[in-house]
């Protein structure tokens, strides 16, 4: 067989790993998938009327459900980065990559495990998410294109996310630094476009957060799930993406050299 066939054969077998071990923490799944329902329900049921009706032509409760639920689902998916950094983080310091770096396997499919595992646990949360938004009553106008291109963002925001987690938690030390390290993706957010619009805040706010990644990102799948084009955004959205990918992927790769068991 070809070295690129046993990397895909170990990435496999690296991926079923890591997914037992999801599924002997349910806890840890059901609180990141739990924090994002949480952001939800309060910004919709507390806030929701009066946000709602400061939107441009916005109409209360079930404009802003519209304006938020996709926000909601990229919050999903920097919630679900953050346990990569901890999967990861674990294994540098008790040792297991260590010994891995030891076996006749292809060295990369340690971490490529761990970032496959992500996507799936990120898939799962995100249709979790979106069913209970759709149960509210958010209803998306997308065609099946824009679905594709809704899809294709929330996955390439996730590859990044998790990456950069990845990177976190080889850089971290400790399973303690790794949980708080990567809190950055979640705070983030609250500093864009998902909440509010950009152009309600103090100019120095507004202007971060109108250069930060989150805000194209956020409004490139807004304006997919709304069956809007998104213009310049999307283009932005797939730059920061492919950034945050090759530059977390190239410090994973030589933190992952230098582990040593703590």
């Amino acid at each position: 067989m070809s070295t690129m066939t046993y990397a895909v054969l170990d990435s496999t077998t690296m991926l079923r790993r890591n997914l037992k071990h999801m599924q002997r923490y349910p806890s840890l799944t059901l609180m990141l998938i739990g924090q994002p329902v949480l952001f939800l329900l309060l910004f919709v049921y507390v806030f929701g009327g009066t946000m709602g009706a400061g939107l441009p032509g916005g109409d209360g409760r079930a404009d802003y459900l519209d304006y938020i639920s996709p926000a909601i689902l990229i919050i999903t998916v920097a919630s679900v980065a953050l346990s990569t950094a901890i999967y990861v983080a674990r294994d540098a310091t008790e040792g297991i990559i260590d010994r891995f770096r030891t076996m006749p396997i292809a060295k990369s499919s340690v971490l490529t495990g761990h970032v496959l595992a992500a996507l799936v646990q990120t898939a799962i949360a995100v249709a979790v998410v979106l069913v209970i938004a759709v149960l509210l009553g958010y209803r998306p106008d997308a065609s099946a294109t824009e679905w594709l291109g809704a899809l294709g963002v929330l996955a390439l925001l996730a590859l990044a996310l998790t990456w950069l987690c990845v990177a976190l938690g080889l850089a971290a030390g400790s399973v303690e630094t790794a949980s708080n390290s990567p809190m950055f993706l979640v705070l983030l957010p609250f500093v864009s476009s998902a909440f509010v619009p950009t152009d309600s805040m103090p100019a120095g706010v507004a202007w971060f957060a109108e250069n930060q990644p989150f805000t194209p990102i956020i409004d490139t799948l807004r304006d997919f799930l709304a069956g809007r084009d998104p213009g310049a955004d999307l283009w932005w959205a797939i730059g920061w993406c492919v950034v945050i990918i090759a530059l977390s992927y190239a410090c994973a790769g030589r933190l992952f050299s230098k582990v040593r068991a703590g």
